[in-house]
């Protein structure tokens, strides 16, 4: 690990400016990199802005970055860990006054569902969630919409695989932007998120943006963005 820390600039050029620049932090995808590199960019990123986010994060890497940190770093879990944000005591991101919905068709979409949650709230943003809502019990949808509706939310995401119908649905029910998350649950002809994707994509409801398959950051991201506009118009009305 100590010789991966002395060579972070041999695997990685972060863009610590990004959330400045654009409103949007850089996240840490851990998918693919080692443990030992993961934990070197963590720290980099730490020692720098006193905040980082960790997206696909596995149950090994958890364990080494536990060991490998200081006991004062704070530690906030997404997805079941899949999705960590860690911070330096005192580095909590300011808020914004932005308000996010984040709807979930079924249990199996928490996780990406909550990678968009952890960059919403990192962006400054208020996050009113709903989970298990999705169009085979679509009784189950209208009292949280209705709640998110009435918060106000400024944006609402919504994840689903499958046949993906629900965001379609939000979309043809709300006057709010609706930004669909296809998620990679699913099975058969059009598995693997595919279906949940075209079925979005083809949706006839107007408002309806769609990010790529289990794409929470993304989602998580323009959500975070149309939120922090509208945040900044109310403070400027006060």
């Amino acid at each position: 690990m100590m010789n991966a820390l002395e060579n972070l600039d041999q695997f990685a050029n972060l863009d610590l400016g990004r959330a400045t620049r654009s409103g949007v932090p850089e996240v840490i995808l851990a998918e693919h990199k080692t443990a030992a590199q993961t934990i070197a960019i963590t720290r980099h990123v730490l020692d720098r802005l006193g905040r980082v986010i960790i997206s696909r994060v596995s149950p090994e890497t958890r364990a080494a970055l536990q060991d490998a940190l200081d006991a004062d770093i704070q530690w906030a879990l997404y997805g079941d860990g899949r999705t960590l944000v860690l911070s330096c005591p005192g580095a909590e991101p300011p808020r914004n006054g932005g308000c996010v919905g984040l709807l979930a068709a079924g249990t199996s979409d928490l996780p990406v569902a909550e990678e968009a949650a952890a960059l919403c709230y990192e962006m400054g943003c208020d996050i009113h969630r709903a989970y298990d809502v999705g169009v085979a019990g679509l009784h189950r949808l209208f009292e949280p919409l209705r709640m998110m509706l009435a918060a106000p939310v400024d944006v609402i995401i919504v994840a689903a695989g499958m046949d993906g119908a629900l965001p379609s649905v939000v979309a043809g029910l709300v006057d709010v932007p609706v930004i669909g998350l296809p998620t990679s649950v699913g099975y058969g002809f059009g598995g693997g998120g595919v279906g949940a994707l075209t079925s979005m994509l083809q949706t006839c409801a107007p408002g309806l943006a769609v990010v790529n398959i289990d794409n929470g950051i993304g989602a998580g991201a323009m959500a975070g963005r149309i939120a922090a506009r509208m945040g900044a118009a109310r403070r400027a009305r006060e």
